[in-house]
């Protein structure tokens, strides 16, 4: 059995999608995939996809990212309420998006948002971020460290689980210095909204063998403190410089 991921799909683009049908014609039925966010935020589309990675793989894990949250397209009255549906939709499906375990293997979907705690976001990065337009919360969630700890609130009671093979996923970073250094400094002013301290925390006090995030769109591989961390961005089509654009298997048990 082989454990893959990737994440920032964006299927919204043609050629995206286009590579995620063509996986339908590999023999992963005794595999495992992990779907790190940002797939689409058109629902319809996004069960269509998912769909069709059930169909191909063992098992499917998911969590949301950032994109499946925006509402400024469809109906929900807020992000929140969308976070739910989505949820909701993979589990009617057969994606994995609570706790997986069997005999050796342990995958957790941690969730999380930004905090601001790898900085605080400049005018431009106020005024270009989409989520800010996009997404809509809940009064008593309108202040994006509130927000993040909601969800962070979520993964507690998953944290002390011990396997012979423990693999975490989260859509955005649990700590900054997985960015690797080549970084130029006129592309770190999105650093603010790529994660969360208090989310690396969380995977500190996890320790898995494995964690696997997304939403820089820079691929990583990197052990931290006796943690491998795995970022393996399709991303957007002109981003073939930064990422491998391919599924990439992290394990074989």
């Amino acid at each position: 059995m082989r454990l893959y991921t990737v994440s920032d799909l964006h299927v919204d683009y043609s050629e995206n999608l286009e590579w995620v049908r063509s996986l339908a014609a590999e023999d992963y039925s005794a595999d495992r995939l992990i779907l790190a966010g940002d797939i689409t935020d058109n629902l319809e589309l996004l069960a269509s996809v998912l769909s069709g990675f059930v169909a191909a793989f063992r098992s499917v894990h998911f969590v949301p990212g950032n994109h499946e949250l925006w509402v400024d397209r469809d109906t929900y009255a807020c992000s929140l309420e969308k976070f739910e549906a989505v949820l909701a939709l993979c589990r009617e499906l057969g994606v994995h998006v609570d706790p997986y375990h069997d005999e050796k293997l342990s995958v957790l979907p941690l969730f999380s948002w930004y905090d601001f705690s790898f900085g605080e976001p400049g005018s431009y990065l106020r005024r270009a971020w989409r989520d800010f337009r996009a997404c809509e919360w809940p009064e008593h969630l309108a202040d994006t460290r509130e927000l993040s700890e909601y969800f962070l609130q979520k993964n507690l009671p998953n944290l002390q689980v011990e396997n012979e093979f423990v693999v975490s996923f989260s859509h955005f970073l649990p700590r900054i210095d997985v960015m690797p250094p080549r970084i130029p400094e006129k592309r770190r002013k999105v650093y603010p909204v790529l994660g969360s301290e208090r989310l690396g925390e969380q995977v500190r006090q996890l320790k898995p063998d494995i964690h696997i995030y997304g939403h820089s769109h820079v691929n990583q591989h990197i052990e931290l403190e006796g943690t491998t961390y795995i970022n393996n961005a399709y991303a957007y089509p002109r981003e073939d410089r930064i990422a491998r654009k391919a599924l990439h298997c992290v394990a074989e048990l």
